[in-house]
């Protein structure tokens, strides 16, 4: 496995520990994340705020990696989060629902830490799943 492929497991694995310390630890100085929104935060403090967050709102939630591509110092890690809706999301009140939802990340690494990463996942399918927007009609 390649030295990207291994930051960006490890990346994953400390959120499935809930293991704060070392997922900021893995964070460069200069690091930059991407959501599916398109705005980029910039600093570890940030990445480490929105791991945090989805944390809260889903404390159940594990990320159950499908695949991880690599080369050179970029990784795509491919995976599955599944969780139970029990905290504040971005205002939405806890709905006890629960959630899947594949995400796939990329992430680039510098100084063997992640410098970089870009989140892409279907939020209004996370959205449907909560029950805060209604299904799309099926023809």
């Amino acid at each position: 496995m390649s030295d990207a492929a291994s930051i960006a497991r490890e990346l994953i694995d400390a959120w499935n520990r809930r293991d704060f310390a070392r997922y900021r630890q893995l964070l460069h100085s200069d690091y930059s994340y991407t959501g599916g929104d398109g705005q980029t935060q910039k600093g570890p403090e940030a990445g480490l705020a929105v791991a945090q967050m989805y944390a809260t709102a889903f404390p159940d939630a594990k990320s159950d990696v499908q695949r991880i591509h690599a080369a050179g110092d970029v990784a795509i890690a491919e995976f599955i989060a599944r969780g139970t809706h029990q905290g504040d999301l971005m205002g939405i009140a806890p709905t006890g629902r629960r959630v899947e939802v594949p995400i796939c990340n990329v992430i680039e690494v510098r100084d063997g830490k992640v410098y970089a990463e870009r989140e892409y996942f279907d939020v209004m399918h996370m959205m449907q799943q909560l029950g805060v927007v209604p299904a799309a009609a099926t023809a």
